[in-house]
């Protein structure tokens, strides 16, 4: 396998073995510390996807690392056929953190989702009285929050869903930032739930108007209909707050958190809500052989502990008033417009040249020493940790506009 370099080595090898259910940026990372990664060609570049937001607390935060091999030397897993001498602290620490009676551990985003979703039906027809397998549970249009068959289920977008029907039964979609859709699906009796994500990441960093949130709350709670929140994105400090909820002091019925609860060190998820929701689940009727692992638990005490400490939430509203600021004056009429909340941003961008696209920038900032990935075809999320400095903001504000001039006035 003949190549020019050892990324080249890498790109081809993977190619070759692995399945080919990503189009990645062709730059291959060995090594990462607070903001910055490198390649394997010792290349030096900022970070701005963070993972899709799993790296909140930047790559190897110390503190994270440190919690991590000291769990790592003493106990990983036990599985749940056994208590762990972690799990306990790990559940009254979240709950407190979040302000939730009770906390369903699992591993990634996707499964807390499921498991959300599992949860809201048992509530429907032990708690609500909805009759056996007649649940609905609302989606937001282009949502996004994985790929298992459920969540391609409740998916508008025809690269998530197409090929592998049949579908998920009891699920219908409405459309987001429409309270008045809202009010109108709320009339069947039969709506246990509505899932939405606070602001819609993998649509392109989609915020909702100001006082939706609030009235999503209002109406569910009007309708007996269980509000839930998929922050697995949003959480964790990401939007300047410590939830994007929290903007408009919404407290959903069942929370998902994922991503930079693990800090990026290794997948935890956690699903938290009340009493009254969690307790329909009986021994046997839900689980995970790694859910709730000492290891995890270790870290995302760790994580959280990061979040509140380096003051994060702070941090990223701050960045992420000044990031805005920046972008929106790059003097560029193929910026369509720039939005976003803390450190969650996006720009759109304009249709330019022949075939030319987001990606086409994407390209172009990686050679320019910046990483960040496109949504869609003129979208471009710029999401760095949110450990991020003032002056690394600039300095990649600087990146950002160098490039976008140059690339679409070639």
């Amino acid at each position: 396998m003949p190549t020019n370099s050892k990324s080249e080595y890498y790109i081809q090898l993977e190619e070759h073995y692995n399945a080919h259910n990503y189009h990645p940026l062709p730059v291959v990372l060995e090594k990462g510390e607070g903001v910055y990664v490198w390649d394997v060609d010792g290349k030096k570049y900022y970070d701005c996807l963070s993972a899709y937001s799993a790296v909140n607390q930047g790559h190897c935060h110390p503190r994270i690392i440190a919690a991590l091999n000291k769990q790592a030397s003493k106990l990983t897993l036990t599985s749940r056929a056994f208590h762990n001498d972690l799990l306990g602290e790990y559940a009254e620490f979240i709950c407190k953190y979040f302000g939730y009676d009770k906390v369903l551990p699992m591993n990634t985003g996707v499964e807390g989702g499921e498991t959300a979703l599992k949860l809201c039906r048992k509530w429907a027809y032990e708690v609500k009285g909805i009759a056996k397998n007649q649940a609905k549970i609302l989606f937001a249009e282009n949502n996004f929050w994985g790929r298992t068959i459920a969540a391609v289920s409740s998916s508008t977008d025809p690269t998530s869903y197409s090929g592998f029907g049949p579908f998920t039964p009891g699920f219908e979609i409405i459309p987001y930032n429409n309270i008045e859709a809202l009010r109108e699906a709320l009339k069947d009796p039969n709506v246990a739930g509505f899932m939405l994500e606070p602001i819609q990441g993998e649509a392109g960093v989609v915020v909702p108007d100001e006082g939706y949130l609030k009235a999503v709350r209002a109406l569910c709670s009007e309708h007996n209909v269980l509000m839930i929140a998929d922050e697995v994105q949003t959480g964790i400090a990401r939007t300047g707050k410590l939830l994007a909820c929290d903007h408009e002091e919404v407290k959903p019925d069942i929370l998902i958190l994922g991503k930079a609860l693990g800090a990026g060190v290794l997948p935890v998820s956690a699903v938290l809500s009340s009493n009254e929701v969690m307790m329909t689940l009986k021994p046997g009727e839900h689980g995970s052989t790694f859910g709730g692992n000492p290891l995890a638990c270790a870290v995302a005490m760790e994580a959280l502990k990061v979040v509140t400490d380096e003051k994060l939430a702070e941090n990223a509203q701050k960045m992420g008033e000044i990031f805005r600021t920046r972008l929106r004056n790059i003097p560029s009429d193929h910026i369509e417009t720039v939005r976003g909340k803390g450190l969650l941003n996006a720009v759109v961008i304009k249709p330019y040249g022949e075939n030319k696209t987001a990606y086409n920038i994407c390209l172009a900032l990686k050679e320019n020493g910046l990483l960040a990935k496109q949504t869609h075809d003129h979208i471009i999320r710029f999401a760095p940790p949110l450990v991020i400095t003032e002056e690394q903001v600039n300095a990649c504000c600087d990146i950002i506009e160098r490039t976008i001039l140059a690339e679409t006035t070639a």
